[in-house]
């Protein structure tokens, strides 16, 4: 054997043997899962042997839907992230400029402000970003990147004025007067992002890693992320390049099943050409599913609701297609074989998910085709069931209780919010459901998403008894969603997911056991090891 764990409280997610003493690794996969005694009498003196000292062993955690090369980008911006007013956002820009030592006219690039933790709840526009510089373009993403504001001068370069088209799909605000205020929404950020200066492949890649090392430090050894048009010029193929470089030189510290975010029938018809289909690739880089994205956020207000928003009648949100343009996308990728993730937040938009998806199985019918919507946010008792009966996988991201439990009333009404965010009814009707963090939208951090799921609380333990406590998911269902449920959404529940005699060791280890604590501390428990086939990948010293 290559490596012994012992000593542990170790939780298998396989339902044959939840709980046992010790596992053995070869060869990069579970050798033996079993008593302390057993597993030992097959160490060797190349053995590693590594005591638990009580702590917690799962299976490595799968982030089934996150942004992880947008996640590399971010790093490399001015972090908003829990600004509480636009005079913040604007104190925090220029630190970033003057730490960075930008020179006059380089692109100054933020995101993560939130203007629902403002005290003044407004979005920022031009003339706040013209306080941080004239000179310099500045372009600062909203916390759910479905909405950015710039400068004046960043609208300059831009070419953006009063006689630009609006554009299908998206929105620039105006003023009184018929001006850009610097605000744009949905595929209007094409207009911005377009004039950024575009990373090379050898940037990509430092991205990629930067981002895949931060995973590490939070026990994930999966992730399922949308990449392909996370930075300016939205190139595909350097993305696929940049991968497929890393994966050659074994390089990559994650396992990657990319979901294949294009847009538009030209991509993905180009995409399928060059012979990439779901499932092509290998245990650390694989095709997953055509991934599309077919609203915007409930912060923002551009989830695409069935009714108005009941804090701003004007509007019903912004569908990024119509109906036909989802179709002939949907069903032209399910033909070729392709897996589906829709991104669907609001109501209305899931309607048309499932719609599409309907028309492709009926054109092409499918067994096992693992279609999947998601977010899944604002439903309905017919959404919910519809997941079942046409076995749609559930993407859901427990963590946005923390922010949506104090906007959803407002946003949707309390009837509407008593069917959203329903994921015991989901478990409970027996929906394949997968769990996730959508970082870089929320942390990368796998505890407080558990937290959230079995508490239905915010970060601060608001409510006391938690949101509409009565969906609650138990802690195995929570574990489930981050191991075996999210391995399923990849078609790699024989792969991953357990700790299984045969499957790839990939590990993590918790300071605490989950079960023998307060659900209130789980967010709070560190991770202490993790392992990648068997080798330790990080270590918290």
């Amino acid at each position: 054997m290559d490596l012994i764990l012992t000593n542990g409280n170790i939780t298998t997610m396989d339902a044959d043997y939840p709980k046992v003493e010790a596992i053995a690794v070869k060869d990069g996969k579970f050798a033996m899962v079993g008593g302390k005694e057993e597993v030992l009498s097959f160490k060797t003196s190349d053995t590693t042997i590594i005591d638990l000292e009580g702590k917690m062993l799962l299976p490595g955690f799968n982030d089934s839907h996150m942004h992880l090369l947008n996640y590399g980008y971010s790093l490399q911006k001015a972090s908003l992230i829990g600004s509480g007013s636009i005079e913040e956002v604007i104190t925090r820009t220029k630190d970033f400029i003057a730490q960075k030592h930008l020179a006059s006219g380089q692109w100054v690039l933020g995101r993560g402000w939130n203007q629902d933790l403002f005290q003044v709840k407004k979005f920022p526009t031009r003339e706040d970003l013209d306080k941080i510089s004239l000179d310099h373009p500045i372009c600062l993403t909203r916390a759910c990147e479905h909405v950015l504001v710039v400068n004046s001068k960043a609208l300059e370069l831009a070419g953006v004025t009063k006689d630009t088209p609006q554009v299908e799909g998206g929105h620039f605000d105006l003023d009184q007067e018929g001006n850009p205020i610097g605000i744009f929404r949905e595929k209007a950020l094409d207009l911005i992002y377009r004039k950024i200066p575009k990373p090379e492949v050898k940037d990509i890649k430092e991205m990629i890693l930067a981002g895949a090392h931060k995973a590490l430090q939070q026990g994930i050894t999966s992730i399922q992320t949308d990449d392909f048009e996370a930075l300016p010029g939205r190139e595909f193929k350097k993305v696929l390049q940049a991968y497929e470089e890393l994966q050659s030189q074994q390089q990559l510290p994650v396992r990657i099943y990319q979901q294949c975010l294009l847009p538009h029938i030209d991509k993905l018809n180009t995409f399928l050409d060059l012979g990439y289909r779901t499932g092509k690739g290998d245990e650390f880089f694989k095709i997953g599913p055509l991934k599309l994205l077919g609203d915007g956020s409930l912060g923002a207000r551009t989830a695409y609701l069935c009714e108005a928003y009941a804090d701003d009648t004007s509007t019903q949100g912004i569908p990024i297609f119509t109906q036909e343009e989802l179709d002939r996308l949907v069903i032209t990728a399910h033909k070729e074989g392709m897996q589906l993730a829709i991104h669907a937040i609001g109501d209305k938009m899931m309607y048309m998910a499932f719609d599409s998806i309907e028309k492709a199985l009926t054109e092409k019918p499918r067994k096992d085709h693992r279609h999947g919507i998601i977010h899944c946010q604002i439903t309905d008792e017919t959404l919910l069931n519809k997941y079942k009966e046409m076995d749609v996988l559930a993407y859901i991201q427990p963590i946005f209780i923390n922010y949506d439990l104090h906007i959803i009333e407002d946003r949707v009404g309390v009837e509407r919010s008593k069917t959203t965010y329903n994921w015991k009814t989901m478990f409970d009707i027996g929906v394949h459901v997968a769990c996730s963090s959508d970082c870089p939208v929320e942390p990368l951090d796998v505890l407080p998403g558990i937290y959230a799921a079995v508490t239905r609380k915010g970060l601060d333990g608001f409510p006391k008894d938690g949101w509409l406590p009565e969906q609650k998911l138990t802690l195995d269902q929570a574990l489930h969603g981050f191991t075996l449920g999210a391995a399923y959404a990849s078609f790699e529940e024989g792969l991953k997911g357990s700790i299984t005699v045969g499957k790839l060791a990939d590990m993590v280890v918790l300071e605490k056991d989950l079960y023998e604590i307060h659900p209130d501390e789980i967010k709070d428990v560190d991770v202490k090891m993790t392992f990648v086939g068997g080798k330790l990948a990080y270590e918290k010293i």
